[in-house]
Parts: structure tokens; sequence; C-alpha cells
């Protein structure tokens, strides 16, 4: 008999009046390496269930002495374990039986007496069917994770405003940005909030499918030595599929790409039977598609198609206002993923993020805070010493600040006036454009800080639009207050 170590992972719950029967079922399948537990009747059945539900159900119709058939635990377990695959034995079946428990929702269903060698083949198709359906439940809850949208900057908000009006249509959605701006998260989003959120998401790295494999992967394949094999597009069918890069896929399947989006069907690779699937597509990308069709690298017709909704992804330079909202929501993450400290972050850490280039954007401030973590001092708050290049280039002891190279070769009035422009330039960015919190930071009036700014010859541009440096200072005013 095989050992508990050695059991293949759920178990199989045995339900039937007959011990020998019961016994007989749990010593085949333990042999095969499968965990089971035995109950002989209705009781003992939804106690088993209710202590912990099993990876599949062997059920018998008819159970005497028991509060409830057969077909009324189905009608039970469907309802509160819909995921549960049961399969049906009876003795005294007819076709009137095996047709009511398949409307019921069974797997499948058996007569006794059986043959071993069919129940194994119903068993184990089965049982992968339980460890799918388990896994696309895991799969599903991570994807509520990873479609979480954080943040609260102006950019951030319209960028959610423009995702909530695409989620409750099928049309099809362009995403662009750098990368790690969170493309991908933004389609999860949209996934997880449309009315194909109990359908698969499937990501296609358009990237990195090698060309020669991508029609095979896409499409899936038929042979006589393995039968038949689905490919991503299929899986996706009543759901989403998600191009990645989609700049990168070959002109050869571009063209097979733009019919199944006219058709809705396709042909596998070596069949010949039409596939038809129900999909929504969305897709991204960092590239300038206009210029890859002016090169001749993708299709207008496939552009046209694909981009009946353009969202642009803002990069995390554009949403500065968010860092410290998602250090500390990827902090939490990875203490629950991962156990790492669940620590704070000080002022002057969150001011240094606020000022860093971010050329990776979210991917990397999501780098960086579980590097911080990993390599950090203690669980106290995250300090500004522990980022890259946190510890500022010009810190010495005792409060002195050593000036670089070329501020330091300026006469002071010069050297004083790079300083505020540059200064003033990062507290800006910082609050993402707002000139009154910017102000209120650096401890000035706000028509102080346009006048100050208009003294250096600095630019900006409020949130409606508005040059205020080169603006009267009561015209400046009215723009800053209307536009924040």
């Amino acid at each position: 008999m095989t050992q508990k170590s050695d059991l293949k992972p759920g178990d199989i719950l045995i339900v039937d009046d007959e011990r020998d029967i019961r016994e007989l079922i749990s010593d085949i399948l333990r042999d095969e390496g499968f965990a089971t537990r035995l109950a002989a009747n209705s009781d003992d059945c939804m106690a088993e269930i209710n202590a912990e539900p099993p990876a599949l159900m062997i059920l018998d119709i008819w159970l005497k002495d028991s509060r409830m058939d057969g077909i009324d635990i189905l009608k039970t377990v469907k309802r509160d374990n819909p995921d549960v695959p049961v399969v049906i034995i009876s003795g005294h079946g007819n076709i009137e039986i095996a047709v009511a428990a398949i409307k019921q929702g069974a797997y499948d269903f058996i007569e006794k007496p059986f043959n071993i060698d069919q129940l194994m083949v119903v068993i184990t198709r089965a049982m992968e069917t339980s460890r799918l359906r388990r896994e696309n439940a895991s799969l599903r809850r991570r994807d509520v994770a990873s479609s979480e949208m954080i943040g609260g900057s102006p950019a951030f908000r319209t960028l959610k405003s423009n995702l909530d009006k695409v989620t409750k249509s099928n049309a099809r959605v362009m995403l662009t940005g750098q990368p790690g701006a969170g493309k991908e998260v933004a389609a999860r989003y949209i996934h997880v909030n449309s009315n194909r959120a109990s359908g698969p998401f499937i990501s296609v790295s358009s990237a990195s499918i090698e060309p020669e494999r991508m029609e095979e992967v896409l499409f899936g394949r038929e042979s006589p030595e393995r039968g038949v094999e689905k490919g991503l597009l299929e899986q996706a069918h009543g759901g989403i599929v998600y191009f990645d890069e989609v700049a990168d896929m070959p002109p050869g399947t571009q063209s097979k790409i733009l019919r199944v989006l006219v058709e809705q069907q396709f042909t596998r690779v070596g069949g010949s039977d039409r596939v038809r699937v129900d999909l929504r597509v969305i897709s991204s990308t960092t590239r300038d598609l206009a210029a890859e069709i002016a090169a001749g690298r993708f299709r207008q017709e496939l552009y046209d198609r694909l981009n009946v909704v353009p969202i642009g992804v803002p990069s995390l330079a554009d949403r500065r206002e968010d860092i410290p909202e998602l250090a500390r929501h990827f902090i939490g993450t990875f203490n629950k993923s991962q156990g790492l400290p669940l620590r704070a972050v000080s002022e002057e850490a969150e001011a240094l993020m606020q000022t860093m280039p971010w050329p990776g954007n979210i991917r990397q401030l999501k780098n960086v805070i579980e590097r911080v973590l990993i390599l950090g001092e203690g669980t106290g708050p995250v300090e500004a010493r522990e980022m890259p290049g946190g510890a500022p280039e010009g810190t010495a002891d005792e409060g002195r600040v050593v000036l670089s190279g070329a501020l330091a070769t300026l006469p002071l009035r010069e050297a004083r006036e790079l300083f505020e422009r540059e200064y003033l330039l990062t507290q800006i960015n910082r609050f993402g454009g707002n000139i009154s919190r910017t102000a209120n930071f650096v401890g000035m009036e706000r028509s102080a800080l346009h006048r100050k700014l208009k003294s250096l010859g600095v630019v900006t541009t409020t949130k409606s639009g508005a040059r205020v440096a080169s603006m009267g200072e009561e015209d400046e005013i009215e723009a800053d207050e209307a536009a924040e």
C-alpha cells in the first residue's frame, strides 16, 4: 500500500452504504496513490465535506438509512462546493438516473458492477479536472491581488477613470506606456471588473515566444501521436487574451490573428477542424506603432482592429505623488508573501524616492523596496540612506554638505540660483505640479513662489495647462486656484 508521504495531491471521498464496495474502491485507489475517506450515509458524508471539501467524490445514488439520497447530496455539493467533481455510481442504474445526475452537475456516471480499468479512467480524468479547477481558483485569487490599482494622483485618477469606462464593454483596448509602468496590472483590472471576470485571463508574451513556435502556442496543434493540444487562444475562450508587447508579434502571425479577430475562429496547427472562440482582446506596447507600421513591421489592419480604445498608462515620473503609497503597498505585500519586515517609511526616504528618476517605473520601485527589506537594517522605518544612492552624495560629518565639483566652481550668486532652480523643480515634480503643496512644503507663500520661479526663468504648467511663470501675479494665483 502507498505510504502517506507518496499520496497524490487531494483526497477522494467515497460514499456508499455497502461496506465491501466502498472499501474495495478505497483499496484500489490507494494502490494507485490516492488518499481516500469513507462515508456510509448522508450524515457522515456531509460531516466529511464540512470538515474539509475533498478533491473528488464517488457517490452512490441509493443510500439506505439516510436522510438524503445521492441526488440530494449532489445538489447540495454543487451548491456549496461547485468545484468538487462528483462521480455517481449505482447498482440500479438506468439511463434516466444517469441523465438526472448529469443534469444536476455530476462529472460522470458509472454503473455497478464496474470495470476497474473504466473506474480508473474516470477517476483519473475527474482528478485532473479537480486539479485544474483548484489552480484556476488560485489564479483568480492571484489575479485579484495583481489587479489592485494603487494611487491618488491626477494622472492615476485619469487612468482609473478610463479603465472603469471600458470594463463593462467588450471593446478591444490598446494600452501604451513605458516598460514597468503597470500595463498588465491595468489589463487585469479590466478583467476582474468586467463581465468576463469568471473566465480566464491568458497573457501572451509576444516578445518571449520564438517566432517559429508562435502559431503553435497561440492556435494549438493536432497530431496522431499527442492528439489535440489546446493553444492559448482556445484556453482563453470565454475570457480575455492579453497580448503583451504586441509589436513583437511575427508578421505571419499578425495576418492570422487579424483573421481570428474578424471570424472568431481558427484552425489548429496540423488540424482541419475550425475552432470557434469567444474572446476579448487587450493589447499593450511600449513602441510607437505608427512608426512600426511605416517601417512595414506591423500591419495597419491589425492596428485598426486592436486600437479601438487607446489608453495611456502614465510613467511613475508622472505620478510621483503615488510613490509613498505604492512603497507602503509593496512592503505589505512582501510581508505577507515572503515574511519580510513590515516597516514604515521615513519622510526623508519618501522625499528621496519622489525625486529619483525611476526609468524602470513601478517595477523598478517594487524591486528596490524588496531589496531594501532583504538587506535592511532591522525593523525600524526605512531611511533614505538605505535607498540606492541614498547616502546623499554631498553629505559629510557634523551636518556639512559637500558641494559637487560643478557647483563649487561657480560664483555664489550663480551657484545659489542654480541650486534654487533645481531644488524647486525637484519639489514641483515631487508634488505632481501642485504649486500650493510645493509652496507649503518649501515654506513660501504661493505668490512668492510664483515670483521666485519667474525670476529663475522656470516655466511651469498647472493642471489646467496654464503656463504660470509667464503671467502676472494675479493671473498666476487665479490659474493656480482654478487648477487646484
